[in-house]
């Protein structure tokens, strides 16, 4: 069994090893504000209140736990992304038309679905600051009510009837299920390669913003070539996206992230940062990092919290070889390549908002 955030922070586990992170944290700190995610979409405002409704709307269940759970999800803050990107897409190529809003709405549907089932996989106690859906209303529900978003996403895309729109959502819903799997299956291992690091995110993160995004270019009715080009701003999107999460990881504060940061380790996920330094420290240190993650191995099977002075020296270790820093790096450069694939697009203000949303993806703090 995975141990949850709120565990470890019980023990004032999170106090000390968030230690190990300042220097990375301070400089964090001393950059400029990101841009606004608000200021970036005002001018879908409309658009945006509309899907809020849609989304309320396809709650409505025989069971009143359904929407209970549902108004515990939606209502949690989150940034709408994918919805955002569906509908900037859209724009870009031409679509204005209320299937767009349907379409933002199944992807978020599917997100927040795979958010429950990841919670419960997790153990995770706290979601952007508040009890997770498994903390509060138990994992048996987590998971049916996850399986209930799942099918109202599949029944809004086939009510929409595009096969190539149903068939974009389809692979990601699948490359998503994939990535859990094969992250799930790699946890605690210090083998695991950078490019599993990314297969396994490209499937759980970004496999849907890059449906989200060319199922925008769809509804647009464009081109082969500049579908293929707005998908890849989706999927680089998503895998920068998933890279800032993990640096955060390391360098964020509770605050912020709304969760318990320095977790990944601990619960056997080896991201880029730790990933990184694994390549480049030494002989000696990699043996002490293998021989703690085989120790942390052991303690989540029996139910119990991570040794912290062990999982400070991990940290330590990865402030000592810049992981954190790398990742950022990498994340910048993928951002990059994002915008480089629309730019080939006339200019207009759905084109400038996906080009600062890149911006706001990888200078977010939390």
């Amino acid at each position: 069994m995975c141990t949850s955030g709120n565990s470890l922070k019980s023990q004032g586990f999170f106090a000390l090893a968030l230690l190990t992170a300042t220097g990375a944290a301070g400089r964090l700190a001393s950059l400029n504000e990101p841009p606004d995610l608000d200021r970036i979409t005002a001018f879908l405002h409309d658009d945006l209140e509309h899907l809020e409704r849609v989304m309320r709307e396809a709650l409505r269940s025989v069971s009143p736990v359904v929407p209970a759970i549902g108004e515990h999800t939606f209502g949690g803050g989150g940034k709408r992304i994918r919805p955002v990107v569906v509908l900037l897409a859209s724009r870009l190529c031409g679509y204005r038309g209320p299937r767009a809003i349907q379409i933002a709405a199944a992807a978020e549907y599917l997100h927040s679905a795979s958010l429950l089932h990841d919670d419960v996989v997790d153990g995770a106690e706290t979601r952007r600051g508040r009890p997770s859906v498994n903390a509060r209303f138990g994992s048996k529900l987590a998971i049916l009510v996850g399986d209930f978003l799942f099918a109202r996403a599949c029944q809004t895309l086939v009510e929409d009837g595009d096969q190539d729109i149903l068939a974009s959502f389809a692979e990601s819903i699948r490359a998503m299920a994939e990535g859990e799997v094969v992250q799930l299956t790699r946890s605690f291992d210090p083998d695991i390669t950078e490019s599993t690091y990314i297969d396994i995110i490209g499937g759980k993160t970004s496999s849907l913003l890059a449906a989200s995004a060319e199922s925008g270019a769809i509804l647009g009715g464009v081109t082969r070539a500049e579908r293929r080009a707005v998908r890849d701003y989706g999927a680089q999107l998503g895998l920068a996206f998933q890279l800032v999460d993990d640096a955060l990881d390391y360098a964020g504060q509770e605050l912020d992230l709304g969760k318990a940061p320095l977790t990944d380790a601990a619960e056997g996920k080896l991201t880029l940062p730790l990933i990184a330094t694994l390549k480049r420290c030494s002989t000696g240190e990699r043996d002490a990092v293998t021989a703690m993650l085989k120790s942390f191995a052991l303690q989540s099977a029996a139910g119990r919290a991570p040794d912290r002075d062990e999982v400070r020296r991990v940290a330590e270790c990865v402030a000592r070889h810049h992981g954190v820093e790398s990742t950022f790096e990498r994340a910048r450069q993928v951002c990059a390549q994002a915008r480089e694939r629309i730019e080939p697009f006339v200019d207009c203000e759905a084109k400038r908002a996906m080009q600062a949303l890149a911006d706001f993806v990888v200078e977010r703090r939390h």
